[in-house]
């Protein structure tokens, strides 16, 4: 399998490991309490952002776009922008059962639009061989979550100092932040929302 890579793989591969090293930095975090730890997690996503982009750029330009290479950067792209930033988001502080849900909610969304993505890429990119438009917003964009979360790190708002507190709905606990997620996740699956592919 290794002999069918090729450069734009290797690259999709390092967002990956990024994403990876992010969920681990975030489980190390939680246990030491470590800035460190924290903000390497968050810094793990503009390192994933740039493989991302980077292997977009170098398959076009060697001509060597693959399904193979769209379905590892789907995988690699659900770990690095919907795993790593659910997993921070909870090291953070977004550990109420309504929170949970939201966390939950924002990954399935990611996975279902990478899918739906996959799934119709042909038909979006009307037989010129480049996506048009987006159904939804990518998921990168979910960069934007690691970023308020490290900012809100930044400025020791973590746990129920998080921004908009720490809330009783019903029986459980929600943070406000959480709704952040539940909007991302939201935008990702939304079918009227079109973005032109630059």
């Amino acid at each position: 399998m290794i002999r069918e890579f090729h450069l734009a793989d290797a690259l999709t591969l390092a967002n990956a490991a990024c994403g990876v090293a992010a969920v681990l930095c975030a489980m190390l975090y939680m246990d030491s309490h470590s800035p460190v730890h924290y903000f390497t997690a968050g810094a793990l996503s503009p390192a994933a952002l740039a493989f991302d982009w980077l292997d977009g750029r170098v398959a076009r330009w060697r001509h060597s776009n693959s399904a193979l290479g769209r379905e590892l950067d789907s995988l690699a792209d659900i770990i690095s922008f919907g795993l790593a930033p659910a997993t921070l988001g909870f090291a953070a502080g977004l550990r109420g059962m309504w929170d949970w849900l939201a966390l939950i909610y924002f990954v399935c969304c990611g996975v279902s639009r990478l899918a739906r993505y996959n799934v119709t890429a042909e038909r979006l990119s009307e037989g010129g061989g480049k996506v048009a438009y987006f159904e939804g917003t990518p998921i990168p964009t979910t960069f934007l979550l690691t970023a308020v979360l490290v900012f809100a790190g930044w400025q020791g708002r973590l746990g129920d100092e998080l921004y908009g507190g720490v809330w009783m709905l019903g029986p459980w606990e929600i943070h406000l932040l959480s709704l952040l997620f539940v909007l991302s996740g939201s935008l990702m699956i939304s079918k009227t929302l079109r973005i032109s592919k630059i």
